[in-house]
């Protein structure tokens, strides 16, 4: 299997399955001489990590992160930094019955045509349970992007039908809500609404919002360096993402021109914009306003309701998913997108200095 790292500078592989003994990475293009310690990944595996709450997959990980190699007396050496999670709550028992079928919107089907095997354990390495390293990666990019003071947050504005309302978007109210909701009154309803879902062994799908702030102008590069490009490919790399927009996305096909113009204007040495339908990047190059991006998360494959298969001798049968699985993968899935914002921005970061950046023109 190829393909399992991301970056040009700021570079992560991923290895390990969803039941093997430990899952890992290695991030390769870091500087030295940064901070770095095991608790500064830990904060941030705390808020992915399975079981917190009744609507998630009650998989209980603690997620503890050891570090093999890259740092030495609490500051990275420059060399890769190697990063494992022992897996401890394994119940392969639970996929016995698929192991010879076909569970639809999964990756089953489509690992066993291009490979000839597959790990049907929880999905092997097409489980979400991979994304913990992505969440430690990011942990370090944020070291890499410290000095510049970015900040990334993310959280849930859509679960099924039912959205946020924007008018009482709250970055506040993300943390005292089990959904990372910006609405404390809607995520009252989803409380109801997910318990319901749960109940009848079946799932929803949810919208993911992702912003970072104070990012410099002049990251990313024409054409085939796009900053938007790259950002839009590392959220599409998550697990049982289906769509991703950014800035207005998909809203702007309904826009005139002079709707969707960002109006510009210079006053006190410095340019600004009168709005931000770009969501933050022109040209694919970072225009110093805030970077939004959205993503759309289908319903998680594994349920308990009974569907359509067939068996790999192709006979038909009926399936239902046994095991421990999210209800709604969204809510996990948040804290994975400000990991790959992360990277994605550190890579640039990193890109941008080995070319000279920042040179700006004086107006």
């Amino acid at each position: 299997m190829t393909w399992n790292s991301f970056g040009r500078i700021f570079r992560c592989t991923t290895w390990g399955e969803s039941h093997g003994v430990a899952i890992g990475c290695v991030v390769d293009g870091v500087p030295s001489q940064l901070s770095l310690c095991e608790a500064d990944i830990q904060q941030f595996l705390d808020q992915r990590k399975p079981a917190q709450n009744k609507y998630t997959t009650q998989r209980k990980e603690s997620d503890k992160v050891s570090i093999l190699s890259g740092v030495f007396d609490g500051v990275t050496t420059g060399t890769p930094i190697a990063l494992m999670i022992h897996n401890e709550d394994q119940r392969s028992k639970d996929y016995g019955e698929i192991a010879q079928s076909f569970r639809p919107g999964h990756a089953d089907y489509t690992y066993h045509a291009k490979y000839g095997v597959r790990d049907y354990r929880g999905g092997g390495r097409s489980s979400a349970r991979e994304t913990a390293m992505r969440v430690a990666a990011g942990a370090i990019a944020r070291k890499v992007l410290a000095p510049y003071g970015i900040i990334i947050r993310a959280c849930m504005v859509q679960m099924g039908e039912h959205k946020i309302d924007v008018a009482r978007f709250d970055w506040n109210a993300c943390s005292h809500n089990p959904f990372w909701c910006p609405d404390s009154v809607m995520a009252q309803q989803w409380e109801d609404y997910l318990d319901g879902i749960r109940k009848d062994g079946s799932s929803v799908g949810a919208i993911i919002e992702v912003h970072a702030e104070h990012v410099p102008v002049g990251w990313g590069a024409p054409i085939y360096a796009k900053l938007d490009a790259d950002l839009a490919a590392a959220f599409m790399s998550i697990n049982a993402v289906k769509a991703v927009e950014i800035g207005d996305g998909f809203a702007s096909a309904a826009l005139r021109g002079e709707q969707n113009a960002d109006e510009m204007f210079y006053t006190e040495g410095k340019v600004g914009f009168r709005s931000n339908h770009a969501g933050g990047i022109l040209g694919g190059i970072s225009t110093g306003q805030t970077i939004t991006a959205r993503f759309a998360v289908k319903p998680t494959s594994s349920i308990l309701t009974h569907v359509e298969s067939i068996t790999s001798a192709g006979e038909a049968m009926q399936l239902r998913t046994k095991g421990r699985h999210d209800p709604c993968v969204g809510i996990r899935a948040v804290p994975v997108a400000e990991a790959m914002m992360a990277c994605v921005l550190a890579d640039h970061a990193l890109l941008a200095r080995s070319y000279g950046h920042p040179i700006i023109p004086t107006l």
